[in-house]
């Protein structure tokens, strides 16, 4: 790795900066010894930010394919949905790492209070394209690209932004508490209450609520000061140039970003794309379901989470990769339900074993980097899912299209169980992380 500048703070052997009281007191960080991340304020309004921003984001997910659904014929509904979820995503992929390079630059809170208020523009046009009972369906496409590109920046910039906010023993909670509040809303909470505003007040109320949360996010993220980031002396071409080498050089680093990209792929990509058409064609239920299955998924993250802070598992790089495997598994049992209550409970234990491939690989990364590569390190986090995810959409697209969505969900299922077992099998560097 590039040496370490000197005016830096020095770092414990696991790369993570070593405070004095004194830093603590004025800071706002957490006291030695102690694993309670909420003893720190900043950590606090941090961790609150991101629920109410993941709550806005969340409720997204849910309404901009219904949005497509019922303004499209009945056959092309696969495909223009996973074309919105390809157009959300893709261009995080081509500026994911220069976020992450920007997060090491910039102090964070600003790039959060800017990216977020970019959300909360496009969820305004939204809501005029619905109070107006607009038919068209193109507006979506750029519309979805924008916040994608501005999630390219949010998502390191969020993350890089913890380590300053809590250390030493605090530092795994903190993470997953980090994790849990935001998946939790972002799955489950968002989800929900899209599902279940849309059915009782219509879309525009939900994206209209979604404008709220996203300008309080803004507004809660702007107030949380950190240190600037020194300047590195290299302009950002160079920046990013040390960063991807500093990953090439790290085995484990590099195998658990390899890694990241199965969810995307084979998990989020097939579930987002079938729970739409589904819910009406197989379950025979009503819109709200649509959220109260991605809320099942994100209730199981939650009550994961929440096990890992009480009990935290000693092989985190085993668990990872057994993750892979039990989701897998679980994918393939739940494209064979018929049932919504079956349906429910099986998405629930997906979100569990999903609570800890989430939490432990956002640990390990931010554990085992360079304080001064984090933004970097996580930036190829954001990039590994912002390449994924639009490849799991395109597959899942054509699949349901041609094949229907219980195939597409078999099929994601099985491939994903095969590279799980190879992941416990073969890939040593990162099951014998700790």
């Amino acid at each position: 790795p590039a040496p370490m500048r000197m005016d830096r703070q020095p770092c414990d052997r696991r790369g993570s900066r070593m405070t004095g009281p004194t830093d603590r007191a004025e800071n706002g960080t957490t006291a030695d010894g102690s694993r309670n991340p909420f003893e720190s304020p900043r950590f606090r309004r941090w961790w609150l930010a991101s629920m109410v921003a993941g709550t806005g984001i969340g409720i997204q997910s849910v309404t901009v394919p219904l949005y497509i659904r019922d303004r499209v014929a009945f056959d092309d509904r696969a495909v223009a949905i996973s074309g919105a979820l390809i157009a959300s995503t893709l261009p995080g992929a081509f500026l994911a790492l220069f976020g992450g390079t920007v997060a090491d630059r910039i102090e964070q809170r600003r790039i959060l209070a800017r990216t977020y208020l970019v959300g909360a523009l496009v969820s305004t046009f939204y809501v005029l394209l619905c109070v107006a009972d607009a038919r068209i369906v193109w507006p979506v496409y750029p519309l979805a690209a924008l916040v994608g590109a501005a999630g390219a920046f949010t998502n390191p910039a969020r993350q890089s932004m913890l380590p300053q906010l809590v250390g030493g023993d605090a530092l795994q909670n903190g993470v997953i508490f980090g994790t849990m509040g935001f998946m939790a809303t972002l799955q489950f909470l968002g989800p929900s209450v899209a599902g279940l505003v849309t059915e009782g007040f219509g879309l525009s109320a939900a994206f209209s609520l979604e404008v709220v949360l996203l300008l309080l996010g803004a507004l809660a993220f702007s107030g949380i000061r950190t240190q600037p980031p020194p300047p590195s002396g290299r302009n950002v071409l160079g920046d990013l140039t040390d960063g991807l080498r500093y990953v090439a050089d790290q085995p484990a680093l590099r195998d658990v970003l390899l890694l990241a990209a199965i969810p995307g792929i084979f998990f989020i990509g097939p579930f987002a794309v079938t729970v739409p058409i589904l819910v009406p064609d197989l379950f025979q239920a009503s819109d709200k379901w649509v959220g109260l299955l991605w809320g099942a998924f994100g209730g199981g993250v939650f009550t994961g989470s929440v096990l890992l802070t009480l009990r935290p598992l000693p092989r985190r790089g085993l668990a990872v990769c057994a993750s892979t495997l039990a989701g897998g598994l679980l994918l393939i049992l739940y494209s064979q339900s018929e049932s919504l209550r079956v349906s429910a409970g099986l998405l629930f234990c997906w979100g569990i074993g999903a609570s800890v491939f989430i939490n432990y690989a956002v640990a390990l990364l931010q554990h085992h980097s360079a304080p001064h590569m984090i933004g970097r390190v996580m930036s190829m986090y954001t990039l590994i899912f912002f390449t994924a995810s639009p490849l799991g959409y395109l597959q899942a697209g054509l699949i349901t299209d041609a094949y229907g969505p219980q195939t597409t969900l078999l099929a994601s299922g099985c491939v994903a169980a095969v590279v799980g077992a190879a992941a416990v099998s073969f890939l040593r560097s990162v099951r014998e992380l700790e």
